[in-house]
């Protein structure tokens, strides 16, 4: 498997897992962020909150429900907005050597606002096609662990293989 795939399914399980905590504890600040073992959870929950979430987010993606690898709150959407607003914003200002800076100002803010309009099903489908995977099957839940040190509460949820039956 490459790493890269491998890291789109760790987002994956990463956005059901945080989509499972955001219905299960409302109001609770939570921040994730993927890598090639697993991914981190940043917030105020505790290991079995998060290793229920977790167990039941992968079983969800491996039965099929896809929809929950997709986030709104992901930073591709993020990334998205920013780079689609200030692509339209440089190219609508940029304009004639002659005209004045001001003079662009109005087509510039338009053409990043109607970016930001965009944004968000161009961030949804990058996130079905390039950063997320909701193809989750032969994976489970290793362990997850207290990141030591931290000022904040954070879990290191890993995630490896699942292992052949015998």
């Amino acid at each position: 498997m490459s790493l890269l795939h491998r890291l789109r399914q760790h987002h994956g399980i990463e956005h059901a897992t945080v989509a499972l905590l955001n219905q299960r504890l409302p109001g609770v600040q939570i921040a994730a962020r993927s890598g090639l073992d697993g991914f981190i959870i940043v917030g105020e929950l505790s290991r079995e909150a998060l290793a229920a979430a977790a167990e039941e987010a992968l079983a969800r993606l491996q039965a099929g429900e896809r929809h929950l690898a997709v986030h709104p709150n992901c930073g591709t959407n993020l990334a998205t907005a920013g780079v689609l607003s200030g692509i339209a914003a440089f190219a609508a200002g940029s304009g004639t050597r002659r005209s004045l800076w001001w003079e662009r100002l109005p087509s510039a803010i338009l053409a990043a606002v109607l970016a930001l309009m965009i944004a968000p099903a161009v961030g949804r489908w990058l996130q079905e096609h390039v950063t997320t995977s909701s193809r989750v099957t032969g994976l489970r839940i290793a362990r997850i662990e207290r990141v030591a040190g931290s000022p904040i509460t954070a879990h290191r949820v890993v995630i490896a293989a699942a292992e052949a039956p015998q």
